[in-house]
């Protein structure tokens, strides 16, 4: 339990009007559709370590959203979520890749909602070890479309209660706590814009979750920024993207033309 390590997907997450309400409860208020983005990865000190694409399509009633991130020191994160959008967001599959020199525990892992199936590959040493479980996921199954929820939350919800599934290297299910944590000012520009911030919490549960925090193993918290308005849409968000990384930040990118 104390050398498990939690690999959370990219986080770029609701208590309504008196409680407690489940991820089924966050209906489709904006649909999701083409999407081409360019995004920058910064580090601690906010140097650029990697640039990435953010590529999204609807075909055949199915949304397909991949995210990748390409360092300067070679490594790659890379992850695809396919959901429908039935008039409630439901995760179909996801698929995520972490290699490289800034990954300390290179691995790979595959979700199939619909029958369960979990695939971990991870390396141990020279040896690649593969992880095969068929576990009984929940229907608000977040991984992959964090940023999708939150942008769809009504604006009366206060916060959201997701489940997810990490790699610890054996794969399991922990919660994501998501709450609104005010709202922030930026400009891009000469323009000045207001972003809701919400914070998002990793919580364990059982007996892991209580040793976790005394053996510093908590996920440190993260964050996520939607810009406001009668369009939401991401602007940055904050996070570990494997257990003891410091808190790398993502970004939206400017272009940079160059001349002939």
């Amino acid at each position: 339990m104390m050398k498990s390590r939690l690999t959370p997907a990219t986080l770029v997450l609701v208590f309504g009007l008196a409680g407690a309400l489940c991820a089924e409860s966050v209906a489709v208020r904006y649909t999701e559709g083409v999407v081409r983005g360019f995004l920058v990865l910064r580090g601690p000190d906010g140097a650029v370590i990697a640039n990435g694409d953010s590529i999204q399509f609807a075909r055949a009633g199915r949304v397909t959203n991949r995210l990748v991130f390409h360092f300067r020191d070679g490594s790659l994160q890379d992850e695809t979520a396919v959901f429908t959008q039935r008039k409630r967001f439901q995760l179909v599959s996801d698929h995520l890749i972490q290699r490289g020199p800034s990954f300390p525990h290179p691995m790979e892992m595959s979700i199939d909602a619909a029958s369960g199936r979990v695939t971990v590959r991870h390396r141990d040493g020279d040896k690649e070890q593969v992880i095969e479980e068929r576990m009984e996921l929940p229907p608000d199954l977040a991984n992959g479309i964090v940023s999708t929820l939150v942008k769809n939350l009504a604006p009366d919800a206060v916060s959201l209660t997701v489940p997810m599934v990490v790699a610890s290297p054996k794969p399991r299910l922990v919660k994501l706590q998501i709450t609104r944590a005010g709202v922030e000012r930026f400009s891009a520009g000469r323009n000045a814009y207001k972003a809701n911030r919400f914070n998002v919490k990793i919580e364990i549960g059982g007996i892991a979750g209580v040793v976790a925090p005394l053996v510093g193993k908590q996920p440190k918290d993260a964050s996520v920024w939607i810009v406001r308005g009668a369009a939401p849409g991401f602007v940055a968000s904050e996070s570990q993207f494997y257990q003891d990384a410091p808190l790398w930040r993502i970004e939206l990118a400017a272009p940079n033309f160059r001349k002939n």
